[in-house]
């Protein structure tokens, strides 16, 4: 068996491991695809040092088929599609008892504080486990837990029919938002740096435009006749699209914090005063949005074949991360039962 581990020091080591059977009300998945996102990026990068251990088998968004099953659990058997939803809660703290667990404060995020999904036979506990639909492919299911991020941020901006949303950052989880946005009824634009993002986003039927080339403000004053958007969704995690946003907002206008800002950042208050806009924080996803996620993929709303560019062998992960590094994906998935290429035992 093998995995990828962050060592530490910004460095990936893919590993051989022996596997061990499911614990009690454990599952074993036979993960087959696993994504990269931002987080793991941080990961890497030694950004989050100070909460994620070293050695640690890293990674939270994937799919598989479930090999082998622990003693009480009666829903599950061998040979589930399957993928996880990366949240272990107490159970105990004012946000679980308040009915939100996903914002625990003592949340476990699977694939950060605990091992995740990027080895051959990963063990989870049974409440983790969401089946998937067998028309589903193992593939497009790796998209379910990032897609049910954009479920949630839409969910919590609670949108009407035609609302003119601005999304700014068309990366992976942008451009999920938009199309869930825009799924939901939503006008949809979206701002993005890079000409190979905006070429994509705009190939799937979204305006989306580059703040080089635009004028942001000129263009959503046109676009809202004057009023400004209905919401906005923060998804870049640069500083100055922060403090610009509510300039961009209607009287009561919505701003969607989507991004995770590791800084604090400048906000005109004044702004969020005079329009009596409202700033919304949006973290992770419930239950009912990866149920939503799923029927969303199953349903084919999703155009994964366009949002998928990248699938690379286990074994070649740190080539995966630099291509992400680089700008040049939309999302790259990692084939974690390709063991093309050498492992290294630590």
């Amino acid at each position: 068996m093998i995995s990828a581990k962050y060592i530490g020091d910004k460095h990936i080591a893919v590993v051989t491991y022996e596997a061990s059977e499911p614990l009690i009300e454990q599952v074993q998945i036979r993960v087959f695809y696993a994504g990269l996102c931002g987080t793991d990026l941080h990961i890497v990068h030694g950004n989050m040092d100070k909460r994620v251990e070293k050695n640690l088998t890293f990674g939270h968004e994937m799919s598989g088929v479930i090999e082998n099953v622990g003693e009480g659990v009666p829903d599950l058997k061998v040979g589930d599609h399957v993928t996880v939803m990366p949240l272990d809660w107490d159970g105990t703290c004012p946000g679980c008892l308040a009915g939100y667990q996903h914002i625990c404060h003592n949340l476990n995020f699977v694939g950060i504080d605990s091992p995740g999904a990027l080895q051959t036979l990963w063990n989870v506990k049974a409440s983790w486990v969401f089946k998937l639909p067998s028309a589903l492919s193992l593939r497009d299911a790796a998209l379910v837990e990032p897609l049910a991020v954009a479920v949630h941020d839409v969910k919590r901006a609670e949108l009407s029919d035609n609302d003119k949303v601005l999304i700014l950052g068309g990366g992976p989880i942008g451009l999920l938002v938009g199309i869930v946005a825009k799924h939901f009824g939503a006008d949809v634009r979206i701002v993005e740096l890079d000409d190979s993002r905006v070429e994509l986003i705009t190939s799937l039927g979204f305006q989306a435009f580059s703040p080089l080339d635009t004028d942001i403000a000129e263009m959503v004053a046109e676009w809202t006749g004057g009023k400004g958007a209905d919401a906005i969704f923060e998804v870049s995690g640069a500083a100055s699209a922060v403090l610009t946003a509510v300039n961009h907002l209607k009287v009561r206008g919505k701003l969607i914090i989507v991004a995770i800002h590791s800084q604090p950042r400048e906000v005109n208050l004044q702004r969020v005063f005079w329009r009596e806009l409202t700033i919304i924080g949006v973290r992770v996803y419930e239950s009912t949005d990866f149920e939503s996620a799923i029927k969303l993929l199953s349903e084919g709303v999703i155009p994964t074949s366009k949002i998928i560019t990248h699938v690379v062998p286990i074994k070649n992960i740190e080539a995966a991360i630099a291509t992400l590094e680089q700008g040049l994906a939309m999302k790259v998935l990692i084939d974690v039962q390709d063991e093309s290429g050498e492992a290294i035992s630590l």
